[in-house]
């Protein structure tokens, strides 16, 4: 933005180092990155005591989920691991808990709402930990692209299937469409009853999970998918290519996975002799492409675990989890390492740090409620509605 835009907003820039350290907030962002109330000091040694003196005060009225991609300083106080969806189940199974504390960011944390009693509440550390893919699609603008399909007159044949890194609003519209949500592990499933139900499907908001699902998994082509930008008027498509297309994607992708290339692949290639590649499909087609193998995160999980001795992977998603592995498989011989060189961490997920989570729990053990995600109750309905189709998939 530049300085005279900036004027005619009357608003003044925010330094940099204040929006980076979460002290300040900037008026042209969609959320602000303020946290009510006062952090203890990242440096202050007593904080892992402190976390742990305030969840046993809490005792079983408050359950704590960690994400895969979390830092090891805040999933040590997880009392479950996993990725959005097991993470959000799990949530729901424990009724009894009166506080569901969310490590993890802003989409997962109004799944678990949705999923959970409303006499529970769910609560994420830091308001600003959000997700940049689930950010890149809009309720505004699938609304106007749904416009666009209508147009082309092919609406009534389309179904949305929308990626559980999505925001609630969006699975609301799927909801609301007669589609339904998918993971990484079932996407190829949704897609399959979404084709059972219509004739093309509006994937949202990953392009490359719908693509490398409908290309890799079910045998589509690469000209059976277009790409809607919604920044673009129809989204940069004609209605011809909307009404040839089969899988319409959505410009969304991950800002982790996105980052790695054919290069990184053949680098590591080059350099690790009998290199295993393992990459999620949040990846790129061309990386996808050249990888042994991919899968979602649980799976490339169990593929480490049950990898022979002595082997050497290389795993294309996000650093914390590599670098845990790495740790935790080292004693067995495998040798595990990042497939970039370049260090990538998901930089919303590591906003959930150990002073945000004293923070949390030492106000909740004092009684107060603090971050509380709530999706509203008409949201909610459509939103449980695509989710429950998802559940009900063979």
């Amino acid at each position: 933005m530049t300085t005279a835009q900036t004027q005619e907003l009357d608003v003044q820039p925010t330094p940099l180092a204040l929006l980076l350290l979460g002290r300040e907030a900037d008026p042209r962002s969609e959320r602000g990155v303020e946290c009510p109330g006062d952090l203890p000091s990242p440096s202050d040694p007593d904080l892992v005591e402190r976390a742990r003196a305030a969840k046993e005060k809490l005792g079983d009225k408050v359950f704590v989920l960690g994400h895969h991609y979390q830092r090891d300083e805040v999933i040590q106080f997880a009392d479950v691991t996993g990725d959005s969806f097991k993470l959000a189940r799990d949530a729901a199974a424990r009724p009894e808990a009166e506080y569901i504390v969310f490590c993890g960011v802003h989409f997962m944390a109004e799944s678990a709402d949705i999923l959970t009693g409303d006499d529970q509440k769910v609560v994420l550390p830091d308001l600003a930990a959000g997700c940049s893919m689930a950010d890149m699609a809009t309720a505004e603008q699938v609304a106007e692209c749904w416009d666009v399909l209508t147009d082309a007159g092919i609406a009534e044949q389309v179904v949305p299937v929308s990626y559980m890194n999505s925001s609630a609003d969006i699975k609301a519209f799927t909801g609301k469409h007669g589609g339904t949500i998918c993971t990484s592990s079932n996407a190829k499933r949704a897609l399959e009853w979404a084709f059972e139900q219509g004739d093309k499907v509006l994937f949202l908001p990953d392009q490359h999970l719908g693509r490398n699902t409908a290309v890799r998994d079910m045998g589509m082509s690469l000209d059976d998918c277009v790409v809607y930008n919604p920044h673009r008027p129809n989204g940069g498509l004609t209605a011809e290519q909307l009404r040839d297309a089969k899988m319409i994607l959505w410009r969304g992708h991950c800002s982790v996975h996105g980052r790695f290339s054919l290069e990184s692949v053949e680098d590591v290639r080059a350099r690790i002799p009998d290199v295993n590649v393992l990459v999620h499909p949040e990846c790129k087609n061309e990386v996808v492409a050249a990888a042994d193998y991919v899968g979602s995160t649980e799976y490339i999980i169990k593929a480490l675990e049950a990898a022979p001795a002595g082997s050497k992977w290389a795993i294309g998603t996000e650093l914390n989890l590599v670098r845990r592995l790495a740790n935790r498989f080292a004693p067995e011989g495998k040798e595990i390492v990042f497939l970039d060189k370049t260090v990538c961490f998901c930089s919303t997920m590591n906003r959930i740090d150990l002073p945000h989570l004293v923070w949390t729990l030492e106000s909740l053990a004092e009684g107060n409620l603090v971050n509380r995600i709530e999706v509203d109750k008409e949201t909610e309905a459509f939103a449980k509605l695509a989710l429950e189709r998802m559940l009900a998939l063979p």
